[in-house]
Parts: structure tokens; sequence; C-alpha cells
């Protein structure tokens, strides 16, 4: 019997599999997820973000000093330089600062810090210094980094009381970081859950709801500020008034995202599928979770992701206009409410730091919302 030959089948480049095979099999999010990766920018812009709120986590164990540690000898001093090398051209593995110590500038009699290189002091990392609670649980008195005793470290400076800049822009991460958060999920479930009702049930609910709207956006913002800033009474506890901030920054900013979900309930509730499900029976909760929702929820993300920089902004313009937080707690806010005499940004520009922190969150939300948003975009390749 003749034996019919064997072909056997060869790898070839028309039997690998498409490049794109992940993305004929994946779901929405998987298919967000493998177009955000290629956002380089937004890439960059998640780590610093996830780097930053790290700082704002364990800020008291990063920040060497408290908020209420100052010195006045050491009042508006520059920034101090870490050294590697001494005044003899010695070379040291650990690194140094020198001690500060004021003179007078013979030119403008004006106070100055010049280094003192007979005192050094080494850099130390978990140095021994004032007591905390670690993330409020935990009572120690170590610190990330910190220079011997009775050494001082200012990395960024110090303000007009004595206060290292570094530790209070470190501390006052946790306010400019947690209020925008806390305000955008707010406005988010205001937002959703009036603009829901608005759009699906129509009628003189709509009506009812679009004119409350217009009557808010109709208030210009800083004066709404400034009105219910006015009714918080002055000397309330500092945490009650951060609550009170946030429910200021949520009574104002849950109006735009409303606006969006009626008009996208409007556009979907005529949809085949939603009348499918109201003939099926199907309650009302169920077809706005499970059927309106879902629709346009990539765009719900990214424009809560767009709208935390508007937030940090403003609590920074509150508080820089005396109108949010106040001394002793600190925020970014605070910090650039007391550099804002133009003699500070002529004698001592490190005090301007904090408006650099600030233009760096926000740009780094902006390219986050920007890299989701490509993502998200079903028509963008």
């Amino acid at each position: 019997m003749k034996t019919l030959p064997v072909f056997r089948r060869h790898k070839t480049e028309a039997h690998k599999p498409p490049a794109d095979k992940d993305l004929n099999y994946s779901s929405q999010w998987s298919l967000i997820f493998i177009k955000f990766k290629k956002h380089k920018l937004a890439r960059i812009s998640m780590y610093v973000l996830g780097f930053l709120y790290t700082i704002a986590l364990f800020a008291q164990f990063i920040a060497p000093y408290s908020l209420q540690s100052y010195d006045s000898k050491y009042v508006n001093a520059p920034p101090m330089t870490l050294r590697f090398v001494d005044g003899d051209g010695k070379f040291h593995i650990q690194p140094f600062v020198y001690e500060l110590k004021s003179d007078r500038d013979p030119d403008t009699m004006r106070k100055i810090f010049v280094a003192n290189k007979e005192k050094r002091y080494s850099l130390q990392l978990f140095a021994k210094g004032e007591k905390y609670k670690f993330l409020g649980l935990i009572s120690t008195d170590r610190h990330l980094f910190g220079v011997e005793q009775p050494g001082r470290l200012f990395m960024l400076g110090t303000d007009s009381m004595g206060r290292d800049m570094f530790s209070r822009i470190v501390l006052g991460s946790q306010i400019s970081l947690s209020i925008p958060l806390v305000g955008v999920a707010i406005s988010f479930v205001l937002g959703i859950f009036i603009g829901g009702i608005s759009g699906y049930f129509g009628g003189w609910i709509d009506s009812l709801i679009q004119r409350i709207i217009e009557i808010i956006r109709s208030f210009p913002t800083l004066p709404l500020w400034m009105a219910l800033s006015a009714a918080i009474p002055p000397r309330i506890p500092i945490v009650t008034m951060y609550l009170y901030i946030v429910i200021i920054f949520a009574f104002i900013g849950w109006t735009d995202l409303a606006r969006v979900v009626r008009g996208k309930f409007i556009s979907l509730k005529n949809e085949d599928y939603v009348i499918a499900a109201k003939i099926a029976g199907v309650g009302n909760t169920k077809i706005i979770l499970k059927h309106l929702l879902p629709g346009f929820l990539s765009y719900l993300v990214v424009a809560t992701t767009l709208a935390i920089p508007h937030m940090i902004i403003g609590e920074t313009a509150m508080s820089f206009l005396g109108l949010g937080i106040r001394s002793p707690a600190t925020s970014w806010g605070v910090l650039l409410q007391e550099a804002q005499k133009i003699e500070n940004v002529a004698l001592y520009p490190w005090k301007l730091i904090p408006l650099g922190v600030v233009i760096m969150t926000v740009l780094a939300y902006n390219f986050l919302g920007d890299g989701l948003r490509d993502a998200a975009d079903p028509y963008k390749k």
C-alpha cells in the first residue's frame, strides 16, 4: 500500500497570532489600560502623583520637624546645602551641613546667614526628633532624616517665624492633597445623583433642578466663596474648618457634572436596550445603575480626574485669600498667603517653593486626565 506523504505544518509569519489579539478579546477597561500604557506623559504623571501622595501619607515621618517647631535664631534662613567636601578639601562619605551663623551685610545692614565652618553636623537616617504618632497609631520619635544634635537642617530654608519650610510643605500636603479628593468625591455623587434624576425623569423635576443649577452658577465664584466662608464661625476647631471647606467645594463643584450627566441620560434613555429593560419590568434604579451609567463611565472617570486640579487651585486660592485653612494649620495655600508680600519675593525667594509644588501637582493631574481621556476615546487610535 502506498503511503501518502505527511505534510508538516511549519510555523511561519502567517500563523503567528495577531499583534492586537489582546485588543480583540479584552474588556472595555482592559482596552483603556492598554491604550493608557502607551501615553508616556500620563504614566509619568501617575508616578509623580503616587510619589506625592506617599509623601502625604507618611508626612510626619518624612518631615524632620513639626508645625509647632520654630527657632527665632533662624528667622528667614536660606536653604542649607548638603556637603561632602569640607573647607580643608577632605571628602566625607556621610553628607553634612555647616551651622548657620547670623551676620550683617556691611552695605545694606540686612541680616544674613553665613556658614560656620568650625561646626559640622552629619546627616543621619532615621534620626531622633520630636515625638508623633506614626499613621496616627504608633507613638515614635524617629524621622526619615535629620542631623546630629544640636544641629538644625533647613533644606528649603525657613519662614518668618523660623519654621522649616520643607516640613511645612510636606505636612501641608496632607490637607492640600486630601481636600480635593474628598471634595471631588462628594461632587461626583451629587452630580451623578441629581443630574441622573433630572435627565431620566424629565418634566417638572428636570425644570426645577435646572433652575437651581442656573442660580448656583450665576453667582461669581469669589464672592460666593467669601459669603460661605463668612458664615463659618471664626473660632471653630481646625478639623471642623477642614470639613466646612470640603462642603463648600462640593456645594459649588457638582453643577458642571450634573449638566453633563443629564445630557447623557437624555440621549441614552430612549435607546433600544433601555426600552427593552423597561418592558421587561426592570426598576428605574437598576436601569440607571446597570444600563445607563456604564455607557459613559469612562467619561466620568476622566471628568473626575480633571476636576481634582480645580479643587487644588480652589483650596489654595481660598487659603491664599485668608478664607480657608488658617495658621497654625498648614496647607500650600497658607504658605503662599504668608509669602504674598513683595519683599518675600525679592529677599526670600525660597518662600515661593510651594507655588512650584502646586504647579507640578496640577500639571500632573492634567496630564493624567489627558491620558485617560485619550485611552477612553473609542475613536482614537
